[in-house]
């Protein structure tokens, strides 16, 4: 490994090396990595904070059950979502990600490796170690590839933006918090109201 070790996004431009998700299959990390335009984006090896996984499982449920019956799946991390350009191959695949959570409702995106293609949603929970991947780099990259509602949440500020696709671009919500009540416009019907969510949670 460390004859050909990947470089990652923290190390000079000039030294950049375009990988795969063939490349990906073959990584032993101990930290979990991420592929955004065929560079390695590394998550902290420390296990997320406790807040982090409450926010996700808690998050996590209240769509398993609102979509319990329906066509839709919700998946949490670790669980790879896959964005094809102009190939499915795996050594065509540039864009290799696994978001906090993830709903896809056309079922034929699924494999057993993960998700192939753009899930309707996706939903990345801040935290110290990659709130700029998620503002910048993955922003884009969902923006990009389709996702057609990109939630970030902040467990420290106990807020909510939603990022929904209209004519291929996002548009932006305020920032919500306690007192405010988050609809999807993609899962029809389902809603969330922060005071009650964020109760318990600390």
């Amino acid at each position: 490994m460390e004859a050909n070790k990947p470089v990652t996004v923290n190390e000079p431009e000039a030294e950049y090396q375009l990988y795969s998700y063939s490349d990906y299959l073959t990584w032993q990390f101990d930290e979990v990595v991420e592929l955004i335009r065929g560079k390695i984006f590394k998550k902290a090896a420390a296990a997320p904070k406790r807040i982090h996984q409450r926010i996700s499982l808690k998050l996590a449920t209240k769509f398993y059950t609102f979509l319990e019956g329906e066509k839709c799946h919700v998946y949490e991390a670790p669980f790879d979502v896959r964005f094809p350009k102009t190939s499915n191959e795996d050594s065509q695949i540039f864009d290799v990600v696994q978001p906090d959570i993830c709903v896809i409702c056309d079922l034929k995106k699924l494999d057993d490796r993960g998700c192939l293609g753009a899930p309707d949603l996706i939903v990345e929970i801040l935290s110290p170690s990659n709130n700029e991947t998620e503002l910048r780099y993955k922003f884009d990259l969902y923006e990009s590839q389709g996702v057609k509602e990109y939630w970030i949440v902040s467990p420290e500020n106990q807020t909510f933006t939603i990022n929904t696709l209209i004519d291929q671009r996002y548009v932006t919500s305020r920032m919500m918090t306690s007192g405010d009540v988050v609809e999807s416009a993609v899962i029809k019907g389902f809603s969330l109201n922060l005071k009650s969510f964020f109760e318990g949670i600390d």
